[in-house]
C-alpha cells in the first residue's frame, strides 16, 4: 500500500439497492407509490388532510421491513465501509434499515427512516416498530396524535444538507447505486461533484436514467451482482 492515495469516497443510493431485497421501489411507471398517488402520502398537506391514510400507507411500510432482508449489495458496501482506507459517505435515499442489518455506521439517511417517528409538538425523534395511529400518545411529552413518520416529504428539506454539501467539496469518487435520477436535490449531486473535479462518476443501475450522461462510467445490472464486483475493483489495489 506504500505510495497508493487514499480517495474521498461518497456513496448514493437509491431504491435500487433494496429492490432485490423485496423491498418496493419508490413509484411504478405510472406514478402510483404502491397504488397511491404521491400528493395523498407522501406530503405535510396530505397529513393533514387525512392523517389516518398516511399513518397506514407507512404502517404497512414499516411491517414489510419484517419480511425482507439485506442482499449481497448491501453487504459489498459494508465490507467497502470497513475497508476503505480514505474519507468515506454513504448516503441514501431509502427509508428502510437494511444497510444498518448489514452492518452499516458511516451512514446518512437523506430522506429519514421508516423505523422512526418524529413528535411535531415537543420535536423527538423515537425509534418505532410497531404500527403508529392517529391518537398515538407521544412517549417524550405526552401530546396525543402529535406523532409522525420520521420521513422526509416533498415539499420538506432533506436532512443531512449541510453535511453532504461540504463532503461534495472534496469528494474523488462519486458512486450512485440504483438512483431514479429524478427527486432532487440527491439528482443533483453528480453535477456538483463534477464541478468540483471529481476524477471518478461511477453510476450502477438496472438501465439508463435522466443523469446518466453525467457519469464517466456506467455499470448496468442487478445490484446484487455489480455492487460486489464493483467494490472488489475498488478495494484491490489496497488489498495487494
Amino acid at each position: 500500500m506504500a505510495g497508493l492515495t487514499h480517495p474521498n469516497l461518497i456513496i448514493l443510493s437509491g431504491a435500487g439497492l433494496s429492490a432485490e431485497s423485496g423491498v418496493a421501489t419508490f413509484r411504478e411507471a405510472d406514478g402510483l407509490w404502491e397504488g397511491h398517488r404521491i400528493e395523498d402520502v407522501a406530503t405535510p398537506e396530505a397529513f393533514r388532510r387525512d392523517p389516518a391514510l398516511v399513518q397506514q400507507f407507512y404502517n404497512l411500510r414499516r411491517a414489510q421491513l419484517k419480511n425482507v432482508q439485506a442482499n449481497a449489495a448491501h453487504h459489498a458496501l459494508v465490507e467497502l465501509e470497513k475497508n476503505w482506507p480514505g474519507s468515506f459517505w454513504h448516503i441514501t435515499q431509502n427509508v428502510d434499515d437494511l444497510n444498518e442489518r448489514a452492518g452499516a455506521k458511516k451512514l446518512l439517511h437523506m430522506h429519514g427512516e421508516l423505523r422512526k417517528v418524529r413528535c411535531t409538538w415537543c420535536k423527538s425523534v423515537l425509534a418505532w416498530s410497531d404500527d403508529l395511529q392517529t391518537d398515538t400518545d407521544c412517549p417524550e411529552c405526552d401530546h396525543r396524535g402529535t406523532l409522525r413518520p420520521d420521513i422526509v416529504w416533498f415539499g420538506e428539506m432533506p436532512y443531512y444538507i449541510d453535511e453532504i454539501m461540504r463532503a461534495l467539496e472534496t469528494v474523488d469518487i462519486f458512486l450512485c447505486i440504483g438512483t431514479s435520477g429524478v427527486v432532487y436535490p440527491a439528482a443533483g449531486f453528480v453535477r456538483l461533484a463534477a464541478e468540483k473535479g471529481c476524477a471518478r462518476l461511477i453510476e450502477v443501475n438496472l438501465q439508463p436514467t435522466g443523469i446518466s450522461g453525467q457519469f464517466t462510467e456506467q455499470r448496468q445490472g442487478l445490484a446484487g451482482i455489480e455492487v460486489p464486483k464493483l467494490v472488489a475493483e475498488l478495494l484491490q489495489p489496497y488489498n495487494a
